[in-house]
């Protein structure tokens, strides 16, 4: 199985910038995508962006996209995720997941880091 810790949420003012960095453990070589979603109160988990694990470019949902950057480190087995320009709107709980396939469902989830964005 693989193992993913989530740090670096906290409280921000908006236009700020936070970094998350997710590291995972345990049977990483099983890893082929990793991605970051949201919860925020009341709502759905939704999908951030992501990227795959052995190379490529990163991806990520049209709400983010210019603002939001996802890097990894394969050395360390970390997935960072870089937010500037913060808005109230990305208040959530943010998860790291990671996936064996290509496609379909995430199958590891870590537990989560609040990010809480104040107008």
């Amino acid at each position: 199985q693989v193992q993913l810790v989530e740090s670096g949420g906290g409280l921000v003012q908006a236009g700020g910038s936070l970094r998350l960095s997710c590291a995972a453990s345990g049977r990483t070589f099983l890893l082929y995508r990793m991605a970051w979603f949201r919860q925020a109160p009341g709502k759905e988990r939704e999908f951030v962006g992501g990227i795959v694990w052995s190379g490529g470019s990163a991806y990520y949902d049209e709400s983010v996209k210019g603002r939001f950057t996802i890097s990894r480190d394969n050395a360390k087995n970390t997935v960072d995720l870089q937010m500037n320009s913060l808005k109230p709107e990305d208040t959530a709980v943010y998860y790291c997941t990671a996936s064996p396939s290509s496609g379909g469902a995430y199958d590891f989830w870590g537990q989560g880091t609040q990010v809480t964005v104040s107008a």
